[in-house]
């Protein structure tokens, strides 16, 4: 695995800033958006198996134990994980999304749901970590992605715009249907470490989806939480949404 593409290399030196970032809650976009709307998805039954594959410092295990499910979350970080098992309760594994077959704690067609809460635009390739999510699943067992929107949100390849004759904010796309490899700015005081996003047309995670045996049933688009007073930037933001929610259903063996 490459350098800051979801390694430790690139999460560990991120861990701290990242932890203050998110808290032990998650971020007001976490909070307000972000798991409201992937717990929507999951609809999750009492003692239901859940993976959080990418699960960061656990924001996700602090919202799961009402529905009182079974959750176990991995991600590659160790000391993300380090920090998820001090603040939550549940099981908590540092692994690589890719590979899961190659954890002996995840046991093939044990879990009834997967959850990828703002992680799979850090994960590469797609069809891996898909392909290990199918591995993990039941029979019928389902999937829910929670992303930031790849249509209109391309790290570095897009931005509002202005339009002052006609008094409008739009959404300017550079490029869309390119796969794209995003260094993102160093992070923390020390800028001691930097990530990376995978940019990928919606067309890639549908047909990802699909020859990995998932039936995609649901899509959600997510507007933000905000309201900004300028008429123009509040039409704009209630118009091209943040975030994208996927759900699909293993539907192959």
């Amino acid at each position: 695995m490459t350098k800051n593409n979801r390694s430790p290399a690139g999460w560990d030196a991120v861990a701290n800033w990242y932890h203050g970032w998110v808290g032990e809650k998650g971020s007001d976009h976490h909070r307000k958006l972000a798991i409201p709307a992937i717990l929507d998805l999951l609809q999750l039954k009492q003692n239901e198996a859940l993976l959080d594959i990418g699960c960061g410092s656990g924001v996700l295990a602090a919202y799961t134990h009402e529905h009182q499910v079974v959750y176990t979350g991995i991600d590659v970080s160790e000391r993300l994980v380090k920090i998820a098992r001090q603040q939550h309760t549940g099981t908590f594994i540092v692994g690589d999304a890719r590979r899961l077959k190659q954890q002996a704690s995840i046991a093939p067609q044990s879990f009834d749901a997967c959850a990828f809460l703002l992680s799979i635009q850090d994960m590469n390739p797609l069809e891996d970590a898909l392909h290990s999510a199918a591995y993990a699943l039941k029979p019928g067992g389902r999937i829910a992605i929670l992303m930031t929107h790849p249509c209109f949100r391309i790290p570095h390849l897009s931005g509002w715009g202005y339009d002052e004759g006609r008094k409008l904010q739009f959404r300017r796309i550079d490029r869309y249907l390119t796969p794209q490899r995003v260094p993102m700015k160093a992070y923390d005081g020390n800028r001691s470490g930097n990530t990376v996003s995978f940019h990928r047309p919606l067309s890639a995670y549908i047909n990802a989806l699909g020859s990995n045996g998932f039936a995609v049933d649901a899509l959600r688009e997510i507007t933000t939480y905000k309201q900004p007073r300028d008429k123009a930037t509040r039409r704009a933001e209630q118009e091209i949404p943040l975030f994208l929610g996927l759900h699909a259903r293993k539907v192959n063996e």
